[in-house]
């Protein structure tokens, strides 16, 4: 069954199809030989009303809604022309600039493919003009780009906390344990800080390196006028005001993950407004406004509806209701603003198709789940892994075997969603971390960008690469990088620390 499933996705046929497709086929075929019952399809209905009513997955949109808006908001074009004049006077200074802007892109975005594309058609021309080494401009885009897989908030991770949750409460009533615990995203996006943080840190140590030991390969740029601290500050305030407001609020137990993800979204379209219309009151009257309400919150009782409230927190009521409506006005009018010139059409038009493919590949790997345990795949999976020498670190290092092997061949969402549901509780019975396990699975994912044949981000940047740039100099340019990741994941499973620190210090694990 999951050989097919394999080999139909292949043939470039849609996912959804393969997995339904092979899920029904399956189906059909052990209830004609007497080994599967298809009673077990009535659960169906259930789990889909449960994924389609899950608030956390509500976030998924609401991520991809402001990642595509801040790529149409030109944010980063500003920051790869500053970082570059900043840094570009050091040897391999530009490809440390790229490294950097993907590192604010992808805590600002948490898309893949629209930081590969913008970086790819400003910064490798420009790389390559000031006589960079084709493969290794095309391995810091690449890499760079797929740094929105791990630097929280991340799409995968939204999906991935999900699907980890449910294996985690698997896991839990097979061994007997009904006081059940969760695995929340906001946990996994701790968790996934500091490897994230360690990837970028090995990249520029990497560029670093290279650019000392042959300079040929990234030589400094000719001196350009100076980067003042007024530019500097225009082009880093918008994303780090972003992630500050998004990803502060998650860590900081403010904010859910998809109420901090509404937050983005708004931050977003704010943002974007601001960049095609003239007029600056709308983002200052908001951004006063939230403080106002920050701090009204803070210091009094805003709650409705009290008989006998005192005269402090009414007056506090009325401000902030002021404030409110000074938000909502600015919202209008960069809703307004971004309809009137088309922005708003195209982002809702690609949010909904996105969004559409994802939850559509819940559905069918949810299906596929269903029939592969029904068949007693999961059974043969547990009896595989137990017998693997080492024990749990065996089995681990199995499962990162096969994810990594399956990586050249599927995306990071069907391998998320085929492979967790079926490894995710066995080697959760096996007294592993599972935030540990997440953010293992999600630093192993994020090499699926890169691995040839079918790296997402090879297939992004080929589009948009200059006519000198060969596909040879793309798949040579990213095996430096893939090794980077393959390390950064073995320092990850050395020191469990890294994943497990952060979220312990903020939630208490």
């Amino acid at each position: 069954m999951f050989a097919t499933l394999c080999l139909g996705i292949l043939t470039g046929f849609p996912v959804v199809f393969i997995l339904t497709g092979s899920a029904l086929l399956f189906g059909g075929l052990g209830w004609a030989l007497g080994v599967f019952t298809p009673e077990l399809l009535g659960a169906m209905p259930p789990r889909i009303f449960g994924t389609m009513t899950s608030e956390v997955l509500v976030a998924i949109p609401l991520f991809v809604f402001m990642g595509i808006m801040l790529e149409r908001s030109k944010i980063a074009e500003d920051l790869l022309e500053t970082m570059g004049r900043l840094f570009g006077a050091m040897r391999g200074g530009l490809a440390i600039s790229v490294t950097l802007v993907g590192a604010l892109l992808a805590a600002s975005t948490g898309i893949v493919g629209a930081t590969v594309v913008t970086m790819g058609l400003m910064a490798l021309p420009a790389m390559l003009r000031n006589r960079y080494d084709p493969a290794f401009a095309c391995g810091t885009i690449c890499a760079a780009g797929t740094l929105g897989q791990i630097i929280p908030p991340s799409t995968v991770m939204v999906i991935l906390g999900e699907i980890l949750s449910a294996a985690y409460q698997q896991a839990q009533l097979a061994q007997g344990k009904f006081s059940i615990q969760t695995v929340s995203v906001g946990e996994l996006f701790a968790g996934s800080l500091l490897p994230g943080l360690l990837l970028v840190s090995l990249y520029i140590a990497y560029q670093a390196t290279i650019a000392w030991l042959r300079p040929s390969i990234a030589p400094a740029l000719p001196q350009t006028a100076r980067v003042t601290r007024g530019e500097v500050l225009g082009a880093l305030m918008p994303p780090i005001v972003l992630i500050v407001s998004v990803l502060g609020s998650i860590l900081g137990g403010i904010a859910t993950p998809t109420e901090a993800a509404s937050v983005g979204a708004v931050g977003a379209t704010l943002l974007a407004a601001r960049r095609v219309s003239p007029a600056r009151w709308p983002s200052y009257a908001a951004l006063l406004a939230i403080i106002g309400l920050v701090m009204l919150a803070s210091s009094f009782d805003l709650r409705l509806g009290r008989s006998a409230a005192p005269l402090a927190d009414r007056v506090a009521i009325g401000g902030a209701a002021v404030c409110a409506a000074a938000l909502a006005a600015a919202i209008v009018h960069a809703l307004w603003v971004s309809g009137r010139s088309g922005v708003l059409a195209g982002v809702c038009r690609s949010t909904a198709t996105i969004t559409a493919m994802i939850f559509a590949m819940l559905i069918g790997a949810t299906l596929f789940a269903l029939v592969f345990r029904g068949l007693g795949g999961d059974d043969m999976v547990h009896a595989a892994l137990e017998a693997i020498p080492g024990g749990a670190a065996g089995a681990i290092t199995a499962v990162m075997v096969v994810i990594f092997a399956l990586g050249f061949f599927l995306d990071f969402v069907e391998i998320c969603i085929i492979v967790i549901p079926i490894v995710g509780p066995i080697i959760l019975q096996m007294d592993v971390d599972p935030i540990w396990f997440g953010v293992m699975v999600a630093v192993n994912l994020q090499t699926s960008f890169l691995t040839p044949p079918f790296g997402f981000s090879l297939f992004y940047l080929r589009g948009v690469a200059p006519e000198g740039v060969r596909t040879t100099d793309i798949y040579r340019g990213i095996v430096p990088f893939v090794i980077i990741q393959l390390c950064g994941l073995a320092a990850t499973a050395l020191f469990p620390g890294l994943a497990t620190a952060l979220p312990k210090a903020l939630f208490g694990m």
